[in-house]
């Protein structure tokens, strides 16, 4: 058995209140619970720093705790939900945005045993192949390289592993069989690296790639990584995210009831 543990900031640059913005007539937020609902965790609980966010999730009958609003990540705002819920250290908390309503449950349920299948892993995560050679060069998507065993050796937002003689020649495209993957941020992990997390000094890759699972990985915690076929569902980070989530909502919505 796992939780889901859903952080939801209120304050958002680019789109202000975003945890509370409507998806088919429930709070944003609400709707990546109801989707891991369906995941078969134990346990789904909302961590947020604002009441609001805290009464509309309550209100709809699911978990929800406060948290500081001056967490440096979102890591940190997981461990002060875990320690606050009293959860085991052994137990495993799978990390769902609250930005992300489309989220397919069965992955969700995927990390989390994926985590209990690696006992020398403290956390697990999933990526998929990058095939575009516009997204393979764009340093807005994280890239991920595995060992042997499955296991994280680096996470970047650099191209890498980089295909010296066929990017010598062209950058056109991605040249067949090169092992190149997108890292898609959904995160199983153990309570007791949760709330070790805080307590490790910030790694100087982490500050340069932007990129706090490699805090994980300076100090020698082992994050597996599964490969996924496809890509991940859409989450919403600006007012045009917002619009075609509520879309892709809608149509799915009338092809699972018939409604028009």
């Amino acid at each position: 058995m796992f939780t889901v543990l859903i952080p939801a900031r209120y304050a958002s640059t680019r789109l202000p209140g975003k945890p509370l913005a409507d998806i088919g007539g429930k709070p944003m937020v609400v709707r990546v619970a109801e989707r891991a609902r369906e995941s078969g965790a134990g346990r789904i609980v909302v961590a947020t720093d604002d009441e609001r966010v805290r009464d509309a999730v309550v209100a709809h009958g699911i978990e929800a705790v406060l948290t500081r609003t001056e967490h440096a990540t979102g890591t940190d705002r997981l461990a002060e939900a875990a320690r606050g819920l009293g959860l085991a250290p052994e137990a495993i908390v799978v990390n769902v945005q609250g930005d992300e309503p489309l989220l397919e449950p069965a992955l969700m349920r995927r990390m989390a045993e994926l985590l209990a299948a690696h006992p020398d892993a403290s956390i697990a995560t999933a990526c998929h192949s990058i095939r575009d050679a516009e997204e393979a060069f764009n340093p807005n998507v994280v890239k991920v390289v595995r060992d042997v065993r499955g296991y994280a050796l680096y996470f970047s937002r650099a191209t890498i592993p980089w295909a010296r003689d066929a990017f010598a020649q062209s950058r056109g495209a991605v040249p067949p069989g090169l092992p190149l993957y997108r890292h898609y941020g959904l995160y199983a992990y153990r309570v007791a690296f949760l709330t070790t997390y805080p307590t490790l000094p910030p790694a100087p890759i982490e500050r340069f790639e932007a990129l706090e699972q490699l805090r994980a990985l300076w100090h020698g915690f082992r994050i597996v990584v599964e490969v996924t076929e496809g890509t991940p569902a859409p989450g919403v980070d600006t007012p045009v995210d917002l619009e075609r989530v509520r879309a892709i909502y809608a149509q799915n919505h009338r092809a699972t009831t018939g409604r028009n």
